[in-house]
């Protein structure tokens, strides 16, 4: 059986000479090898499964599921109460993507916002080019609704799904949140042409005093309210139902 090097072993070896200090290069090569037999060995402890966590699943080890090893620390198999560095190392890794990224769509301006539903069924992505894109993951990331914004300032700073999915709001860099049915059957949704986009006003505090951009915003796990976060320092919710702004709290800094 023939021995064969490992890639950093190709790269550093050396025929076999006398160096100064008496050492050749034989044994230059053999404490590398031992350096490098180390060096995997404590990878493979600090990133696979400790042996009482092998041993406390009883199974084959190609055969352990993550279900099964979350359940077992539930349980408390090894006897530690928590998973060591190794398994969570272990876990952790069978959450890394193998293959892509691929290309699901192109538009002509720049991404500026994206996220998934609540339940990941739909993917929301807003577009410096005054577009809103609604994703149907379970079909193939078809394209659900195509909205057209308005009245932007610069680009669409957020977007938020309602819980429902019936409703999203999106926001610019204004004091100006939108709110636009996107439970319609029609897929094509043009500001204030196929659909009405409200305008819902957050500059109507008696303490705003000039006009700010908003960042953030978020529907409450109800529906009923808008959380938002702006560059004038503070946190705005806004009372759906009512149609109002109902609090301002300046909270924090940008």
């Amino acid at each position: 059986m023939g021995y064969g090097m490992s890639r950093l072993e190709e790269e550093y070896y050396e025929p076999e000479v006398q160096n100064t200090a008496g050492s050749s290069s034989a044994d230059i090569n053999e404490e590398f090898s031992n350096l490098h037999n180390d060096i995997f060995q404590m990878t493979r402890i600090r990133s696979g499964l400790s042996e009482s966590t092998y041993k406390s699943m009883s199974t084959d080890r190609s055969t352990i599921s993550t279900t099964k090893l979350l359940s077992g620390r539930e349980i408390d198999c090894s006897g530690k109460g928590m998973f060591s560095s190794g398994d969570r190392a272990f876990v952790v890794g069978r959450c890394i993507p193998k293959y892509g990224p691929e290309l699901l769509d192109r538009m002509d301006s720049h991404a500026y916002v994206s996220q998934f539903s609540a339940d990941g069924t739909l993917f929301v992505s807003g577009f410096q080019g005054s577009y809103i894109r609604i994703y149907d993951v379970d079909r193939g990331w078809i394209v659900h609704k195509d909205i057209h914004a308005r009245s932007l300032r610069w680009t669409i700073s957020d977007v938020s799904l309602s819980p429902d999915q019936r409703y999203l709001v999106y926001s610019s860099l204004a004091p100006i949140i939108h709110i636009v049915n996107v439970g319609s059957s029609a897929r094509e949704s043009y500001a204030n042409v196929t659909d009405i986009h409200d305008e819902l006003d957050f500059s109507q505090h008696e303490d705003v005093q000039y006009s700010f951009g908003i960042f953030s915003v978020k529907f409450s796990s109800d529906g009923r309210e808008l959380v938002a976060g702006s560059n004038d320092d503070s946190l705005y919710v806004y009372d759906l139902h009512a149609n109002k702004l109902s609090l301002r709290l300046p909270a924090h800094t940008v």
